[in-house]
């Protein structure tokens, strides 16, 4: 029952967000059809956002062959479902159970303090999960007091991350319907960070001047598919088209394979925003009934790809200048004797591109261009100085990917080690999420005040 419940309903990121709009819709009333309709548009718009990043995920996977074949590299690749999978055979109980109370805590956070995030992306859930029960484990804790305090770290982490980003998260949609739930939001707070530094006079990704000639740049699907295409026969040419051919592409040219997945690499973010679109359609509304009755002003907190629309330039400008800054970071981290993180294209995609419509928030071209480059160089060094704490679970090729991830792994390991009691443990924990909360706290009435007085 508990793998019932844990794997296939809860852990199924679709079916959990078609839950929270099933349950809002009943809890308005709507009628029967309302509620059906509802439901499975939200289903619906997950399964196609799903479905857009496997095909770009299967584009990505297919360049990063290329660009390892053309460019030698070996190192460790971070990917959050491949460390994961591995910790699920010593760590499984431990995340489900930590996922589970972490939700319920998550709920009564939400419920009786100002952070008002319900936080939905389940995958993420599961993943940080994943991580706190390793870090807890390797760190001496067992049985009920370590699913205790992951859940608190968990639920707190849940409401604390998306409450970070959302003055910035009004910035980008114009709106406070939605907030980002993602644990990449380290990297994002410091892109716009970066951005409000940097950019002050800088026009904005999505003003860029396009000559009348070049007027069809300014469909996203083609711009996109150009940018891509010509990556791939770049990569293609140096890895050569007998690897590519005899490897890759079943013997179909190697220039024809290369500019088919570029072309796929664009579908699958079409894809994407027509999944964002529908799923944003269907899940705010139903989240009023949430919001009204159970958790009073509660906000939806969903996956970063939600914030693609919102600026179309400033993702493929995040993607590509992370993923430069990732190939820069591989030439320093043996020089500082860490190991070498080779750069992953889905970690560089998705949090690159969100770095870079945060950064372009705050900081217009300037902001996105040096806001998702300091993404790039966090999830570079951030996963190699987070191998050596998650103890043998390190030594397997990969690790967790993003920023979230690094920071909370290498606090709370660190902070495991430095103090060998449990208790003290407890308690500083305990103590670092109560001067979190009181921070926010604290910004969270300074702003209710400037609102007030803007009012």
């Amino acid at each position: 029952m508990v793998d019932l419940i844990m794997k296939d309903i809860l852990g199924t990121p679709a079916i959990l967000v078609g839950l929270f709009a099933f349950i809002g819709l009943i809890v308005q009333r709507k009628n029967s059809g309302d509620v059906v309709s509802g439901t499975l548009k939200t289903v619906m718009g997950f399964v196609i956002l799903g479905a857009g990043a496997a095909v770009l995920v299967q584009s990505l996977d297919k360049f990063s062959s290329m660009f390892n074949e053309a460019f030698t590299v070996d190192g460790v690749i971070p990917n959050n479902e491949a460390i994961v999978a591995l910790a699920q055979e010593n760590f499984g109980t431990e995340t489900a159970m930590i996922m589970l109370f972490g939700m319920i805590v998550n709920i009564i956070l939400a419920r009786f303090t100002p952070f008002k995030y319900i936080f939905l992306t389940g995958h993420h859930t599961m993943f940080m999960a994943c991580l706190v029960a390793v870090i807890l484990t390797t760190g001496g804790m067992s049985g009920v007091s370590m699913v205790i305090i992951g859940s608190i770290i968990l639920g707190s982490l849940m409401v604390l991350s998306p409450a970070m980003l959302q003055p910035f998260t009004r910035k980008v949609t114009g709106s406070d319907d939605f907030a980002i739930g993602h644990f990449g939001s380290i990297g994002y707070f410091v892109s716009a960070m970066v951005g409000k530094a940097v950019g002050k006079g800088s026009k904005s990704t999505e003003e860029i001047k396009v000559p009348k000639s070049l007027g069809f740049l300014r469909d996203t699907s083609v711009s996109v598919s150009l940018t891509m295409v010509i990556l791939f026969f770049v990569v293609a040419g140096f890895a050569g088209p007998g690897f590519v051919e005899a490897e890759l592409s079943g013997g179909q040219n190697f220039l024809v394979f290369a500019f088919m997945q570029g072309l796929t690499f664009a579908a699958g973010v079409y894809i994407i925003l027509a999944g964002v679109r529908m799923l944003l359609g269907e899940i705010v509304p139903a989240f009023k009934g949430i919001a009204d009755k159970i958790v009073p002003n509660a906000k939806p907190a969903l996956d970063c790809p939600a914030i693609f629309p919102f600026a179309s330039n400033a993702v493929i400008i995040g993607f590509l200048c992370s993923f430069i800054a990732g190939l820069v970071s591989m030439l320093f981290l043996p020089l500082l004797g860490l190991s070498v993180i080779v750069p992953g294209l889905v970690p560089h995609f998705f949090t690159g591109a969100t770095a870079g419509v945060f950064g372009n928030a705050t900081g217009g071209r300037r902001g996105a261009v040096i806001g998702s480059m300091a993404n790039g160089v966090m999830i570079s060094f951030l996963p190699a100085l987070l191998l050596p704490v998650l103890g043998s679970l390190g030594f397997n090729g990969t690790t967790f990917g993003d920023a979230d991830f690094g920071v909370v792994g290498i606090v709370l390991g660190n902070l495991i080690r430095l103090i060998e009691s449990n208790i003290l443990v407890v308690f500083v924990i305990f103590g670092l999420l109560a001067i979190l909360f009181l921070i926010g706290w604290k910004t969270k009435a300074n702003e209710n005040r400037n609102n007030n007085e803007a009012a």
